[in-house]
């Protein structure tokens, strides 16, 4: 265990990758990070780039994301990249929209450049399951609608969505210090809500620490 694991859950570094394809073992690359770094639930730094995964992408990706061949030949590569991020998320605890997908690629291009990253992973998706059971569904896109969060319309690209996700990751905490009475949310918490069992949401978070319920 990690010796930041118990900080407070709204600072993190909030992360999205654009790729080509769906899995790193398959041999599909990065090609787009985004990133934004909260501390203490305010946007402190952002972290932008498109990558050349020195392969071309298909049309599919192309239309889904936007960024083209053109776009991606003019981009630095992937190791450049990747190397500045890992400067960037240093040693903070990590959040992602699907975490399982966007930390697959984080571990491949990491282990290419023989870099790690010392913070732990707590996924938005699973822990907004909990949270807002009566969502329509846990798209991204869905829950920003559904909880009426800051967008400007962009969608599939790395910043606009890991912003997208960070208002959600936020929002969270919000709705359970203020459902919960649960002052300090800690990072583990919100790891640990993602693996419960939805009818117990309730009776998790009201006999968490703190906690007048």
């Amino acid at each position: 265990m990690i010796e930041n694991i118990n900080i407070s859950a709204d600072t993190v570094i909030v992360l999205d990758f654009e790729t080509t394809g769906m899995s790193p073992d398959h041999g599909d690359r990065a090609i787009e990070i985004g990133a934004v770094k909260l501390e203490q639930g305010e946007v402190v730094d952002r972290f932008q780039c498109l990558m050349n995964p020195g392969m071309r992408v298909n049309g599919f990706i192309e239309d889904f994301t936007g960024i083209t061949n053109a776009m991606l030949k003019q981009a630095p590569p992937c190791e450049e990249v990747m190397d500045e991020f890992a400067d960037f998320a240093g040693d903070s605890n990590l959040v992602a929209h699907n975490a399982s997908f966007d930390r697959r690629f984080l571990d491949a291009e990491c282990y290419r450049i023989s870099r790690d990253y010392k913070g732990e992973f707590a996924c938005s998706m699973l822990a907004a399951r909990r949270v807002y059971q009566d969502a329509p569904n846990h798209k991204l896109g869905t829950l920003v609608t559904f909880n009426h969060l800051p967008n400007d319309g962009t969608f599939h690209r790395a910043l606009a969505d890991a912003e997208m996700t960070a208002h959600l990751w936020l929002g969270m905490l919000e709705d359970i210090n203020n459902g919960y009475g649960i002052e300090h949310i800690p990072f583990s918490l919100m790891q640990a809500l993602s693996r419960v069992p939805k009818a117990s949401v309730h009776g998790f978070l009201g006999q968490w620490p703190g906690s007048p319920l």
